[in-house]
């Protein structure tokens, strides 16, 4: 049993509750933690100081987990800073930047609404090009599709191991999971072997290989005639610099062959399909 803390956790057991959520809120399953002179102690035995939990109490941007009695944060320091937020469900953060919307919306709220735009169906084949966290995967494996997840980031699939809102890309047959770059593992997919492509790529001053006609012409290739895309972009740059990045997307999108671009608002991406036979 993998126990998982926040602030809210940690403040709820300094106000003498004792029966407290472990799982990041993934299920209604309460626990009892008892507390025992300056220390609480947890179901499977693991004993934390008051000094830690009161530590915990005051970070409100980071989770905690404990693993052989010892309490963790879920982060890693590497060229990068990659850290679980409490979300919930939780978010990815790199270098202060977070891999989902959470402003007046949830990472689950914001995968749903591009995966919908699509709708995977039970059989289809759907390509999940930049993994993250897997939530577009687990939802579209959910609705019956079989998926293929691409993550470059081996940190980013650390996290993932350590998520418990992450677990079914590990567990669920319909999901296969691939270490490696999509701008290069695109090119070993067959023809015409996806039904959906879902893109959301890291911003473009990141990752403008992906955001490329090249890459492109590559997504059109292994796309089923009558396959639909969604290509997530946001809004980087238009309000200051008045940029318009989806313009320039839709643009090559309809230069490598596809049809029925269009701008999908609450989704903040392109939607587009190859034409059908």
């Amino acid at each position: 049993m993998m126990i998982y803390l926040t602030f809210r956790e940690a403040r709820a057991l300094l106000r003498g509750i004792e029966l407290i959520n472990v799982d990041l809120g993934k299920t209604k399953n309460m626990v009892r933690v008892i507390r025992v002179n300056n220390h609480y102690l947890f179901p499977d035995g693991s004993k934390v100081e008051r000094r830690i939990i009161e530590k915990i109490a005051e970070d409100e941007g980071t989770v905690y987990f404990i693993k052989d009695g010892e309490v963790f944060k879920a982060a890693i320091a590497g060229e990068h800073f990659y850290k679980l937020v409490p979300t919930i469900p939780p978010t990815i953060e790199i270098n202060g930047i977070r891999m989902h919307r959470t402003k007046d919306t949830d990472p689950m709220k914001d995968t749903i609404a591009k995966v919908n735009t699509v709708n995977p169906k039970k059989g289809e084949k759907v390509l999940d090009t930049c993994m993250g966290l897997g939530y577009t995967a687990i939802e579209s494996a959910r609705r019956g599709a079989t998926v293929i997840t691409i993550e470059k980031d081996p940190n980013v699939i650390e996290l993932a191991k350590i998520n418990p809102w992450s677990a079914e890309l590990f567990s669920n047959p319909r999901i296969k999971v691939i270490h490696g770059d999509s701008y290069e593992v695109i090119k070993e997919f067959n023809d015409e072997e996806f039904d959906v492509i879902i893109h959301d790529p890291p911003r473009f001053s990141l990752a403008g290989e992906l955001y490329s006609e090249e890459f492109y012409r590559e997504m059109y290739r292994v796309l089923k005639p009558g396959g639909r895309v969604f290509h997530y972009v946001g809004n980087p740059g238009k309000r200051y610099r008045r940029k318009d990045i989806q313009r320039g997307v839709m643009e090559r999108l309809r230069r490598v062959g596809f049809v029925g671009v269009k701008r999908s608002e609450e989704a903040l991406g392109i939607v587009a399909s190859k034409p059908g036979r």
